[in-house]
């Protein structure tokens, strides 16, 4: 079973989510546990203070290390450390999956202008960001990463082809979905995914797949065409 630990000033963000689809089936079904820890109970003052101005000046204010550090050790094995930022390296699918193989990981959420740098440093912590965008804490960005670990745990959602045809799966975007009825307000779905040509079917979606990578994500097509090249030379 897989131990998520998650080190936040509002643990109260996380508990409707993680009871709630994926995440509160996986738990009750005994593939992992949440462990939300209030960063505050570290502190040491009569006003509970995480946070100070920063050296070197500057608007904002940064939380401290210490309440960190004392609240990721008091965890006893911790796995894996992860500090949500903005300035972190982009997380990935590759990412999810190294997490899901661990027993225990852990995630520090930031709030407010940055977390000391020390934090990242004594922890020997991996900064993560989801986006080149800033959000108002780590929360948000935490729990995109807690739901992207947890669906691939085994048995987490009902079959492994549902996650293995997501996008990033295999390096690619995923092809288009369509359901009932066959037509929606004159938009008809292709017909090839009503001929029941299992073989046609996996061709249009690959087809697909590669076009939407193509013009939506060309970093991931350039990687993906890498891939394939290097893959066909070790063939030969």
């Amino acid at each position: 079973m897989l131990t998520i630990n998650v080190v936040t000033l509002f643990p109260e963000v996380f508990t409707p989510y993680l009871q709630a689809s994926i995440p509160g089936r996986a738990a009750a079904a005994g593939k992992v546990s949440f462990r939300l820890v209030q960063l505050r109970d570290f502190t040491h003052d009569k006003h509970h203070t995480v946070d100070d101005t920063a050296f070197g000046g500057g608007a904002g204010m940064v939380l401290k290390a210490e309440p960190f550090l004392e609240a990721v050790e008091s965890l006893g094995e911790a796995g894996p450390v992860m500090v949500m930022s903005a300035r972190g390296r982009r997380f990935t699918h590759d990412d999810a999956v190294r997490w899901s193989l661990h027993e225990r990981m852990t995630i520090c959420c930031g709030h407010y202008k940055d977390i000391d740098q020390r934090v990242v440093d004594f922890l020997g912590a991996e900064e993560v960001s989801i986006g080149d965008f800033v959000l108002s804490g780590g929360e948000p960005a935490a729990l995109c990463v807690i739901d992207a670990v947890v669906r691939l745990l085994p048995g987490a959602i009902g079959d492994h082809e549902s996650a293995s045809s997501d996008s990033h799966y295999e390096g690619l975007l995923s092809p288009p979905s369509y359901t009932r009825p066959a037509e929606v307000r004159g938009a008809a779905v292709p017909e090839v995914l009503l001929s029941g040509n299992h073989a046609a079917i996996a061709a249009w979606r690959q087809q697909e797949a590669e076009r939407i990578t193509q013009v939506r994500r060309p970093d991931l097509w350039a990687a993906h065409t890498a891939t394939e090249r290097r893959d066909g030379d070790a063939k030969s």
